[in-house]
């Protein structure tokens, strides 16, 4: 039975659990369970904390896991990431009070605050850069205010909060993270990943595409191809109405109301776009 480590709680936790619906297993009722086993599908899920589950994978403990791809390389793990999953993205950036620093190297000699000491740590080695690192718990924007560092490295959104903190990023980004399967390092495949990480794979091709239906006019038949042109190709049908077809289509979902306008003005009539729930490619 392949066991799979997946986070226990926060954003992280609810998004892993409705990918891994999605992709037909069972998953807890109760956020109080810690396992929770699926022999149908030959899987067994340990909820686990997020910062802990690449230890696990790397240990050998469990076979797999879901986590941070910010939490994978702090941990220093034996574990490698297989797969990005699309999810949780996240972009890690210094901040420094305001026209202090503008590059890392003006970081030479600087005391920096994080809650990710080895990925700093590292970037800062594979950059040549002698820093001092101070690891703390939680938010670090209020570090410089209090003393303790005179920089942070922390994940950036909007760059509002460390605005307030009278902080302003610099730099190019440490690391742009998101949700990973990991597996452990240098040692084979273990039995029934294939099957998993295929279903994973399923659910994003599900997740960045749509059905597109629609009828068209032969004669506008060859255009209106090229602009659906699907995955491998896409399906064509006689109509009962002479002269016109019936085309299907897998189209990128972002791009699918734009596509519907062109189709529209080629002629195109009775267009359905529809979910897809699985994919296999």
């Amino acid at each position: 039975m392949l066991k799979i480590a997946v986070p226990n709680k926060g954003a992280l936790s609810e998004r892993a659990t409705v990918m891994l619906r999605e992709a037909g297993y069972r998953q807890r009722r109760d956020n109080r369970e810690l396992t929770l086993e699926d022999p149908a599908h030959g899987v067994e899920f340990f909820y686990l904390r997020p910062r802990d589950i690449a230890v696990y994978v790397g240990a050998g403990t469990l076979d797999v896991g879901i986590t941070g791809r910010d939490l994978l390389l702090d941990s220093r793990a034996a574990a490698q990431e297989t797969m990005a999953l699309g999810f949780a993205e996240s972009t890690f950036r210094f901040a420094a009070p305001a026209g202090t620093a503008r590059t890392a190297a003006d970081l030479q000699g600087a005391r920096i605050a994080t809650s990710y000491a080895a990925v700093v740590e590292d970037y800062l080695t594979d950059l040549g850069i002698s820093a001092s690192v101070v690891r703390l718990d939680g938010a670090v924007e209020s570090a410089v205010r209090l003393g303790v560092a005179d920089a942070i490295a922390d994940v950036v959104e909007t760059g509002a909060t460390l605005r307030q903190a009278g902080l302003e990023v610099i730099a190019d980004p440490i690391l742009r993270s998101e949700a990973v399967l990991i597996t452990r390092r240098d040692t084979p495949d273990p039995v029934g990943l294939d099957v998993f990480r295929r279903r994973l794979e399923g659910v994003l091709v599900a997740r960045t595409y749509v059905m597109m239906d629609y009828d068209i006019h032969n004669e506008q038949l060859d255009t209106a191809i090229a602009l659906t042109p699907g995955i491998e190709s896409p399906t064509v049908s006689p109509l009962h109405r002479e002269g016109w077809s019936a085309v299907r289509a897998m189209v990128p979902r972002e791009q699918a109301q734009s596509v519907m306008d062109a189709l529209w003005t080629l002629g195109a009539r009775g267009t359905l776009v529809t979910d897809i729930l699985a994919c296999r490619l």
